[in-house]
């Protein structure tokens, strides 16, 4: 299986979530938010494609690594990739986080979505709008995304929030 990347794992990042994660940049997105942080990163046939099996692999030998966070691009247009990379980190110890346009409620109406949910940590969810926008939030860049505890969600079958 493939996935296509906007560029190589970024490792030792401290901005996208908690604690020190290696980023996976996805390549492709359709949400098209004016003011997107990441506009290089929406062609679907830009980026390059790699192996998910050469993803793990880079995953296992990065060292000081708490987590992951799948950002883009948004990282549920690639959902199958994702969910085996996702699988992957947790076993060997790594939590996961998510980035995506799409909102909670949307998502677990595919069951796709849902096999990756169950995958993630954290989802920081909902479409970036200029708007909304503040330097002043934790992990996000605009008031309207929300910061969501994915387990504890899906136990309750409703959003359950992090504050933050």
């Amino acid at each position: 299986m493939k996935i296509r990347l906007a560029s190589d794992l970024q490792p030792d990042s401290i901005v996208d979530g908690e604690g020190i994660r290696t980023v996976i940049w996805t390549q492709g997105c359709s949400h098209n938010c004016p003011g997107c942080h990441n506009p290089g990163t929406h062609d679907f046939k830009g980026g390059f494609e790699v192996s998910v099996k050469e993803v793990e692999k880079e995953l296992s030998e990065f060292k000081g690594q708490q987590g992951i966070t799948f950002s883009g691009g948004d990282p549920l247009f690639q959902v199958e990739a994702c969910t085996e990379i996702a699988k992957y980190a947790r076993k060997i110890g790594l939590n996961v986080w998510c980035y995506t346009g799409f909102t909670f409620e949307d998502l677990i109406k595919s069951e796709k979505n849902v096999q990756f949910l169950k995958n993630v940590d954290v989802l920081v969810d909902g479409k970036f709008i200029m708007a909304e926008h503040s330097l002043n939030l934790d992990f996000r860049g605009s008031r309207n995304q929300r910061i969501i505890d994915v387990p504890a969600s899906l136990e309750k079958k409703e959003v359950v929030l992090i504050p933050k």
